[in-house]
């Protein structure tokens, strides 16, 4: 598996990629900001400006069911921010 997961593709960061040219991506979790930014760029040729990094927790999970309670629990991940240059974009939709 890649320093790259997956891109975080929701309402909140298509707004962010396209009013502050803004894109989030699921991180390896010991992938530091500069291995990153090196695989943002070969991956999809542009020029990243900064990289933000954060770890959500993982959290424990409660459903009730008919069988009874069920128990689960969500696995920490952490998500990097990218910023691009100006005039520089990520299109996530082209290979749809």
């Amino acid at each position: 598996m890649g320093i790259l997961v997956k891109p975080i593709i929701t309402e909140k960061m298509t707004l962010q990629g396209e009013r502050n040219n803004k894109f989030a991506f699921v991180v390896d979790r010991k992938a530091d900001k500069h291995q990153i930014k090196s695989a943002v760029e070969e991956q999809y040729s542009v020029t990243v400006e900064a990289v933000n990094t954060m770890v959500t927790p993982g959290k424990t999970k409660t459903r009730f069911t008919k069988a009874g309670i069920q128990k689960g629990r969500i696995s920490p991940v952490k998500k990097a921010v990218v910023t691009l240059k100006e005039g520089e974009v990520i299109d996530f939709y082209s290979n749809i």
